[in-house]
């Protein structure tokens, strides 16, 4: 029975197939369809380079990704396999004054045409602020000098540039006199936060312990010095946050913020705090946490400028335009891009916790019905009366620094992503042409010179170098 049946299927298979050659061969030679014929095969070569060559070129693509996460994922795991550091190791080589360099040097090219100039691997970076090895660090200039700052105090600048070797000649400073071994050994929760450098002025900021395991966010500043630099406080909140002392009983210092900048018009020191997951502070007007700040002179003595903030993690006073941006860390979802424009009258407010794009970590599940009751993360904040943020990123990438290029271009970073985004501000103030460029490594800190960007690259405690077009 069955090779009856296959014996039909085979004989109208050929039937089918001689029929079909008969019908093109009549309007092959048919002299009335031969232009028909001309333009059904001409159409037929276009559909098929129209499909396949795109098609072989994703292919091309997709097998250059997956050999580059191949490579990413054996350097991860050789760093991984490296003798583990701690923070004791960290804290003793900045002690010695040791003198630190890459250890190598090598291009990468991304897309977009971008060209990474990655110096790897600096001595002493050995705490990190996420992984806890290697370390995080942060970057700023002084007279033209590369300066950088790790997570846990070592603070050095470019004393000479070899090619492809960047040598840093370590600044004796006093910032563990502030927070030192005992704060670090608690956690990588505990770290400096960020790195400003003005003129002559230099501004650290970082989580203090204010009393015993009760902490916030706060600022230190001092006279440039090569040799010595000797800080002292200029703001530090009377307030601190613990996981006992609030009604949902969480605490995280991941979302401390911490960015500087310097509000130049009117040499006011503009300065982010986190709401380590008190959410209900970023809400309260008398509270300092989840706000942006304007620091006036002592550390008591600042003006709130925004408000309804989780952690922002990225700052820039734009003078020309005179708004300020600033990039902010979602929870599960959300990061969000924010304007924010200076208003005697009224406090800016953009939600926190009660409008976001993002969801509770565990999203809607019975062990978060209160959570989602008293912090509702409405996904509309112009209904409840906050600001949309210019734009938000579902899921999260990890959003960090960012940068002015000019005019109105702009630059943000990544850490979870491991990406650069290139964006400009239309006559609208709202963002177009946007782009994203891979980088290959979580990017903690950001800083332009001299159209070139820098960048500290944290999987591998390293520098990278960017030319902007």
């Amino acid at each position: 029975m069955k090779k009856i049946f296959y014996s039909f299927v085979f004989i109208i298979l050929i039937i089918t197939s001689f029929s079909f050659i008969s019908f093109l061969s009549y309007f092959t030679y048919n002299p009335n369809l031969s232009e028909i014929v001309e333009l059904y095969n001409e159409s037929k070569k276009k559909f098929i380079k129209k499909i396949l060559i795109p098609h072989k070129l994703v292919k091309q693509q997709e097998e250059i990704i997956k050999s580059n996460h191949e490579n990413i994922s054996q350097k991860e795991y050789l760093i991984r396999s490296l003798p583990k550091k701690n923070v004791s190791d960290e804290l003793s080589f900045q002690q010695k004054l040791g003198n630190f360099s890459n250890s190598k040097y090598y291009t990468l090219k991304l897309n977009e045409n971008y060209i990474l100039e990655k110096y790897q691997g600096l001595d002493g970076f050995y705490y990190g602020i996420n992984n806890q090895f290697p370390g995080s660090g942060y970057l700023g200039f002084h007279q033209n000098k590369l300066v950088i700052l790790s997570s846990r105090g070592i603070l050095g600048y470019e004393s000479k540039n070899e090619e492809n070797i960047l040598h840093f000649k370590q600044i004796k400073n006093n910032i563990n006199d502030f927070i030192g071994e005992k704060q670090f050994s608690k956690g990588n929760w505990f770290s400096l936060k960020d790195l400003l450098i003005h003129n002559d002025q230099i501004y650290v900021s970082f989580t203090e312990e204010i009393k015993e395991d009760c902490w916030n966010t706060s600022l230190l500043n001092a006279k440039f010095n090569y040799k010595n630099i000797i800080f002292k406080k200029i703001f530090s909140p009377i307030e601190c946050v613990n996981a006992s002392n609030n009604i949902d009983h969480e605490f995280n210092a991941h979302q401390s913020g911490g960015r500087i900048v310097l509000m130049e018009n009117q040499n006011h020191i503009i300065f982010t705090t986190g709401d380590y997951r008190n959410r209900f502070l970023a809400q309260d007007p008398q509270s300092v946490n989840g706000k942006i700040i304007k620091i006036k002179g002592n550390k008591n003595n600042y003006e709130i400028i925004s408000m309804g903030h989780r952690n922002p993690q990225g700052l820039l006073f734009d003078i020309e335009n005179n708004f300020i941006l600033s990039t902010e860390h979602g929870p599960y979802g959300g990061d969000e891009i924010n304007l924010i424009r200076f208003d005697e009258k009224n406090i800016p407010n953009y939600g926190w916790p009660n409008a976001s794009y993002g969801e509770h970590y565990g999203e809607k599940i019975q062990a978060n019905k209160l959570k989602y009751r008293k912090y509702p993360l409405n996904k509309s904040h112009e209904d409840y009366n906050f600001i949309e943020p210019l734009k938000y990123f579902m899921p999260s990438i990890g959003i960090s620094e960012i940068v002015k290029l000019d005019k109105k271009n702009y630059v943000v970073s990544s850490l979870k992503d491991k990406s650069l985004y290139f964006f400009k501000l239309n006559k609208n103030n709202k963002i177009d042409d946007f782009k994203k460029v891979y980088a290959h490594e979580r990017i903690r800190d950001l800083i332009i010179k001299n159209n070139y960007l820098y960048l500290f690259l944290e999987d591998t405690a390293s520098l990278g170098k960017i030319k902007i077009k």
